[in-house]
Order: structure tokens, then sequence, then C-alpha cells
């Protein structure tokens, strides 16, 4: 039986993977990190191993011992945890050093090298779970205004523009009108900060980097994105087909249906 190391971040990308490998007959040896990791992952592997998100070298003692030639990161690590107090390990700090800059894509492709180098190859974070990603078309009943399809191409530009330079991957716009961008801080704020200018009716647009890397940091929309939108009165979602996960879609297209949102993958 093939066996695969499951490098788990935040929310129910993990425990969707880790299911579908299961199915698919594939042992996963899960490696969770403390500040981010739901511990009902627990469930759906064959064992689990707990870190803290600056103990890169437990980590790679983990794989090692577990003899791990594959890996998969599934699930986000947040960003943010860079300011906090967490503590970085030798390993960690090393690689940090070495590295041009702490965007997430360096940050995340200097680790895949240094596994590389210990003979832990990581894969596509979409392997057994390609269902996930949406075809091009509207998902929803709602269908867009010809104004809200001409945001969405004004601010496919931009959500491109920024996921290049590695800023975020989410713009939200009305009327041609840039509200906000995402950064640090996540679609979620970045949608909240802009209804603080709109007062609803915004067009939020979340797309690929132009050379996305399959491996990690995949755009993903769920149940706490179409929370958001209700929250904040967003009225059009569009995402990247192919290549934006989409979890949770039957809760998310009757929550938008049933509020008038729309969703389109592009």
């Amino acid at each position: 039986m093939q066996t695969i190391a499951l490098i788990a971040g935040n929310g129910t990308y993990p425990l969707v993977f880790a299911k579908a490998a299961k199915k698919a007959g594939v042992r996963i040896i899960a490696v969770g990190i403390k500040e981010e990791t739901n511990p009902e992952l627990k469930l759906y592997v064959e064992k689990i191993f707990w870190i803290s998100a600056g103990q890169l070298k437990k980590l790679i003692q983990i794989l090692q011992s577990e003899k791990i030639e594959k890996a998969v990161m599934a699930g986000q690590i947040n960003h943010k945890l860079l300011f906090s107090d967490i503590i970085l390990d030798s390993e960690l700090r090393a690689l940090l050093f070495k590295l041009k800059d702490k965007k997430t894509d360096t940050i995340l492709s200097g680790i895949a090298q240094r596994l590389g180098e210990l003979g832990i190859e990581l894969i596509d974070s979409t392997t057994f779970i390609k269902d996930y990603l949406p075809e091009p078309g509207v998902l929803t009943k709602t269908k867009p205004s010809k104004e809200q399809l001409e945001d969405v191409e004004f601010g496919l530009k931009i959500a491109k523009a920024i996921a290049g330079l590695d800023i975020g991957q989410t713009v939200v716009v009305k009327d041609k009108v840039v509200l906000s961008i995402e950064a640090i801080e996540g679609t979620d704020e970045a949608i909240a900060r802009a209804n603080l200018y709109c007062k609803g009716g915004a067009v939020v647009v979340k797309v690929s980097k132009p050379d996305q890397d399959m491996r990690f940091d995949i755009p993903l929309i769920g149940k706490q994105t179409i929370q958001t939108l209700i929250k904040e009165d967003a009225a059009l979602l569009a995402v990247e087909s192919g290549k934006t996960l989409f979890l949770d879609q039957e809760y998310v297209l009757d929550q938008a249906d049933e509020h008038g949102i729309v969703i389109v993958a592009i």
C-alpha cells in the first residue's frame, strides 16, 4: 500500500484530502500544526504527529523516521504566524535566512526544496480531489448581470497582477473601482474591508498565481467564504476554474442561491 505524508494546515482541506486518499487505498501519515490543524483529522489518518509551525527540524525527523518518500501540503499555515511569538527552530531559521524574501511562495518553495534534498517529493496537493476543481461557467441559479461581468473582467486583470507579485489572490471591486486587495490578512478580511466603502454589492475575484505551483497555496473557497459573502452583502464571487478548490459545494451553492449571490468559475 502506498504511503503519503500529509502536512496539514488549517480548515477542512486536510480532512477532505485524507478522506479521498483513504478511499483511493492510500495510507496517510499526518503531521498536524498545533496552531492551525483541526484535531478531527486524527479520525481519517493512519497516524498523526503534532508539531509547532516553527518546527521544521521536527517535521523532517518525523518524515524520515516514517520513511516517507512522498508528501503533500494541504491547508493554509497562516502567514501572520511569522509576526507572532512563535519559536523558530534552527532548521527553519537557517532556511529563512537564505531566502531572498519571505513571501508565501518563497517560503513554501524553500521548504519543498529542502525536503527534496532529503529524498522527499512534495506532490500536487489536488491529488485524489480533482473533482473539487470547478469547470468554467455560472455555478449558481442566480445569473450575473452585464455590469457584474464587466467588474469580473476588470478585477481579473488586477487580481492576476497582485497574485503574480505574491501579494494575495483576491481583489474586491464595484463599478470598476478597486475597494480592497488581499494581503497577509486573508480573503475574508479583505472582503470585510471592502464593505466599509461600498455597503454591499461588491464583486470578489479570486485567482491562482500566473505560474501556480499546484503543490501548495492554491486558492480555496468553502463554507467560511460564503458566510463572509453573506455577512458583507457581496453580490458575486468569481474564482479561477481548474485551479481553485471548491469545498462544501452543496452548502455553499444552496446558501448562495438563498441569498441571491452569484458564483462563477472563469
